[in-house]
């Protein structure tokens, strides 16, 4: 009669010899179905249990236990070593790829660095929400009820009466009438922010994009501190060349008002560009937030960024801003 303890022995050490050979996920899942499957060789090893003595099958079957444990257990290591494992043909001592480095969207840096230029300049950054009410967006801005900028079909309305007329805000204009609701004059302040407008998505045109608002007020400001202080962003964002023309204009919430153009390059060339506009801040905003305009003075002017970043890179679609492709936005 053979020996059931040697002949488990032998086995043991046939099969952890052969799951040492493995090297792969496949050869790791071909020793299993060989040796664990159900019809495997460890299920062949149970009729030593029946062909042992009476008095040894106790000890044969709790040795067959331990030998399906320790089998299970090596099988579990190996098939971790085996997915770690680089695949075959790799050469370990191949230097590797470099990661790549995240960078910040070309509009983040271009918004830090107008904020940076205007910090510099003693203005504060004032935030708002995004979602306004029509007193902060057009009442409070000297927008009449009547006024084409009011109509729902050039608005993100968001509800009736019963939404409170919400909006997504048109204009960071919104952020200057807070700005100047919750702190007395004087103030210098700048918001940068997203603004809202249902145009059809083109070259030139995005449902979303930002503006910079800049807000002054003060005792005897005049149009001489509000072109002073855009020729001086103007040199610190552009260089020493650049300069600032304004063309008269109109706009709800100043008077006067002018159209801003600044002298930039634009791809190797410089240029007159239109920018955004500007002016002085009209009596009756000054009256809506509780300011008395026979005292203080102040100036407004807004930006767009995108306008300004289209610009000072050579793009030509402002789309691209936003389709989130890495291979674009790494130029920058």
């Amino acid at each position: 009669m053979t020996d059931p303890t040697g002949e488990i022995d032998a086995y043991e050490r046939d099969a952890l010899g052969a799951l040492a050979h493995c090297t792969d996920a496949d050869s790791v899942e071909a020793w299993r179905i060989a040796h664990l499957g159900s019809k495997g060789r460890l299920k062949s090893m149970m009729p030593l249990v029946k062909q042992a003595p009476p008095e040894s099958r106790r000890e044969v079957g709790r040795r067959l236990n331990e030998l399906k444990r320790r089998l299970e257990a090596a099988f579990e290591d190996r098939t971790v070593a085996a997915s770690s494992a680089p695949p075959p043909g790799i050469d370990l001592t191949e230097p590797g790829l470099p990661p790549a480095e995240g960078r910040r969207h070309v509009l983040t840096a271009t918004i830090d660095r107008i904020v940076d230029v205007f910090g510099r300049m003693g203005f504060e950054v004032a935030d708002g929400p995004e979602l306004e009410d029509e007193w902060h967006n057009f009442t409070a801005l000297n927008i009449p009820p009547e006024h084409p900028a009011r109509d729902r079909g050039d608005n993100f309305f968001l509800g009736g009466e019963a939404a409170g007329h919400r909006l997504l805000r048109t204009q960071t204009s919104t952020v200057q009438i807070r700005a100047m609701e919750s702190t007395p004059p004087p103030l210098r302040v700048i918001a940068v922010g997203r603004v809202y407008r249902p145009d059809a998505h083109d070259a030139t045109h995005y449902s979303m994009f930002h503006q910079v608002e800049g807000l002054a007020v003060d005792r005897d400001l005049s149009m001489v501190d509000l072109k002073s202080t855009l020729v001086g962003f103007a040199k610190s964002f552009f260089g020493p060349e650049a300069e600032v023309r304004m063309r008269p204009s109109f706009f709800p919430f100043t008077e006067p008002s002018a159209e801003v153009d600044m002298w930039m390059p634009v791809k190797g060339s410089w240029q007159w560009v239109e920018i955004g506009g500007c002016g002085m801040v009209d009596p009756a905003v000054f009256e809506a937030v509780g300011i008395d305009p026979a005292t203080w003075s102040g100036f407004a002017f807004g930006l767009g960024v995108e306008r300004v970043t289209m610009r000072r890179h050579g793009l030509g679609d402002i789309r691209r801003l936003f389709e989130n492709d890495a291979r674009f936005l790494r130029q920058f």
